[in-house]
Order: structure tokens, then C-alpha cells, then sequence
């Protein structure tokens, strides 16, 4: 799987640290969501984000590194505009800002997960691969 990568993890050492199969296939933009840091770093609707596309199926890992289970991060999918040599959706970790002291606002009411997901339905959020 493709995930885009923005903040520790557009690190090669902190992504050997966790996984044992990966590789970085390029830069990438996030658009529809712009960085927000906190106590780690994070996204918030509009704008974009730049970074990378990191290719791996260490799926477990990553969501043990971002906390899925715990909730700090939530994993979604969102189209991915990269051509044949790329899935059509990447993967996302978006961060509560809640819980990373963040200064960011998610429209809709109820648990993060479900605020995230919700705008993601109706939202313009897509990866683009950088040429």
C-alpha cells in the first residue's frame, strides 16, 4: 500500500525503526488538508500538505506507530493521482489534535474518527504524485 508520509515518518531512520519492508517512492502533495503542528505533527481541513509516498504492507506496524488502537491517530484512504505504477488510494494517518495539542478544527460533532471520515466523504482530499 501507498501512504502518504508528512511528518517523523518522512524520516528513512524513524521508518526502519518500525518497519522491515518499505520503500519511499517519491514526493508527494496532500491536498484538502494542511499540516498543523502540535506535540507530533498532524492535518486539518483545507490547504495542502507536501511529503512523501512511503510504499508498504507493514500495515500493523504503522497503525502500532501511530496509536490507531489507541485513537491518537485515525487511518483513512483517499484517492491517490499517480498514474499506473500506484494504487488509486493512499493512506493517511490524521492525528486528534485534541490529544496533540494542536490548534485545528474538524467540522461535525461526535468522536474524532467519525468527524474526519465524515468530512473526508464530502471533501475534495486527494495525493497527488510530485514529477
Amino acid at each position: 500500500m501507498d501512504v502518504f508520509v508528512y511528518g517523523t515518518l518522512t524520516d528513512p531512520a524513524r521508518v526502519g525503526d518500525h518497519l522491515d519492508s518499505f520503500v519511499f517512492v517519491g514526493p508527494a502533495t496532500l491536498h484538502g488538508l494542511h499540516l498543523v503542528d502540535g506535540r507530533y505533527p498532524t492535518l486539518a481541513p483545507g490547504g495542502k500538505t507536501a511529503g512523501r509516498l512511503l510504499r508498504t504492507d507493514e500495515v500493523d506496524a504503522l497503525d502500532a506507530y501511530e496509536r490507531v488502537d489507541d485513537g491518537l491517530y485515525v487511518r483513512v484512504t483517499v484517492p491517490l493521482d499517480g498514474g499506473e505504477r500506484h494504487p488509486a488510494e493512499a493512506t493517511v494517518y490524521v492525528g486528534d489534535p485534541d490529544r496533540l495539542d494542536a490548534t485545528a478544527t474538524w467540522p461535525g460533532e461526535g468522536p474524532f474518527a467519525e468527524r474526519v471520515r465524515s468530512h473526508l466523504a464530502t471533501a475534495d482530499v486527494r495525493v497527488a504524485v510530485d514529477d
